[in-house]
């Protein structure tokens, strides 16, 4: 091929992977959720390692990660060792939240990969401690500088898992305070029906207090100031069944949303499960929004392992516990979705390595020692960001949706 040929193809292929996202319209976008909840020790926060492991005792044996991330591109100033060792004895060193370089490389990723933004995490029971919300709110402004940068969308995301419903009114004032300091004014603000898009995530879930009347007036105090809300719900919220509380009061308060997003980690542990998955549940789910003039943003996931974490609860779960099965069961859910007529996605996770779900760079060599780490070495460690960008492609029509996931072009087939 005439190397002109060939620079021409590939400028076109990374200028479309890397076009600035528009923020007007959630449709036919894939966005991922970001956590962005890891500390280091000597990252400045004094925290420890957090969300590795419980904080001065992450050591061998005591970890609450089950992938290892992939810092092949990350410069010295973004790496910190850790008491984790690799056969050969050397250091294996890991990222922190807090360093603005890493978020913007995340960013990056995002851009280079075709993802188009990302749902920000912002935990509800930590709203009122000062030095952790501080942190919180160091991170939110690297994800905003970074998405700026990069063309990305950002939404911020309010989990209210473990916050019990008489201290909502802290998550109204966090938002009113953003909302004040021009958080819904930013570039990278995504919109929704001409408003800045914000999501609460923990409604009717079965094994927490309803609250009913305490999200009523979330929502509408949320509302009021002007934005589309998305809301988080159980995977079986349309049918009161499963995971999600058995009263129908759940659908009124689920109408006062704009953008409804059931959380689905777990519920395909196969790829063929995904297309049963899809039928009996996205359908059905999807005609209901129709109907109420909801959008629908459906949940998807690469695999699930929470070995080492549930070890440090007292608990047994296996190593890869939902293998990924090299992407074929990612690709298969995204596939499915498009065809039950969802017109975005929902990524679990970006960075989520504490429960297996991230699709960031992992793979690659793993420490030794007593923490087991799942292998992702049978494909590239960015394959699960490449994955997602295809699935934007077969939103928007750009590859048709087949069972099989499309060929990767190797570095050797380019050359050639």
């Amino acid at each position: 091929m005439p190397v002109v040929l060939l620079f021409f193809l590939v400028s076109l292929f990374v200028s479309d992977a890397a076009r600035a996202v528009a923020h007007d319209s959630v449709q036919q976008k894939v966005f991922c959720g970001y956590q962005g909840w890891f500390r280091a020790e000597g990252d400045g926060s004094g925290l420890g390692w957090v969300h590795y492991g419980p904080g001065k005792r992450f050591a061998p044996g005591t970890c609450s990660i089950d992938l290892w991330p992939d810092l092949s591109d990350f410069p010295p100033t973004e790496r910190y060792p850790s008491p984790f060792r690799f056969e050969d004895g050397t250091t294996a060193e890991l990222f922190s939240s807090l360093n603005p370089a890493t978020v913007d490389r995340h960013f990056q990723w995002m851009r280079e990969y075709g993802i188009d933004g990302a749902f920000l995490q912002r935990f509800a029971t930590e709203l009122a401690v000062p030095k952790v919300l501080a942190g919180m709110t160091t991170v939110l402004n690297h994800c905003t500088a970074a998405a700026n940068a990069h063309g990305r969308a950002l939404i911020v995301m309010y989990d209210l898992s473990g916050l019990a419903p008489e201290h909502f009114q802290r998550v109204s004032e966090d938002w009113l305070r953003l909302v004040k300091a021009g958080q819904t004014q930013q570039p990278c603000a995504q919109h929704h029906e001409g408003k800045p898009l914000v999501a609460l995530w923990g409604l009717g879930f079965r094994d927490r207090a309803p609250g009913f009347a305490e999200w009523r007036t979330l929502l509408e105090t949320f509302k009021s100031t002007g934005c589309s809300v998305m809301v988080g719900v159980p995977a079986f919220w349309r049918e009161l069944k499963g995971d999600a509380i058995q009263d129908a009061e759940l659908h009124d308060l689920i109408k006062l949303a704009d953008i409804i997003s059931p959380w689905t980690v777990g519920r395909c542990s196969a790829p063929e499960n995904a297309a049963v998955f899809a039928r009996k549940t996205w359908e059905p789910d999807i005609a209901w929004c129709t109907a109420e003039r909801k959008l629908y943003l459906p949940v998807i996931f690469p695999g699930f392992s929470w070995h080492n974490l549930s070890a440090l609860r007292g608990q047994d779960a296996p190593l890869n516990q939902i293998p990924r099965r090299g992407g074929d069961l990612f690709w298969r859910q995204a596939v499915e979705a498009k065809r039950a007529g969802a017109s975005s996605l929902y990524i679990a996770m970006f960075d989520e390595i504490d429960e297996g779900t991230a699709i960031m760079k992992c793979g690659g060599r793993t420490p030794a020692g007593e923490s087991p780490f799942a292998d992702l070495s049978d494909v590239p460690s960015d394959h699960y960001l490449w994955l997602s960008g295809q699935s934007g492609r077969v939103l928007r029509g750009e590859i048709a949706p087949c069972d099989q996931q499309p060929q990767r072009p190797s570095a050797a087939t380019v050359a050639q």
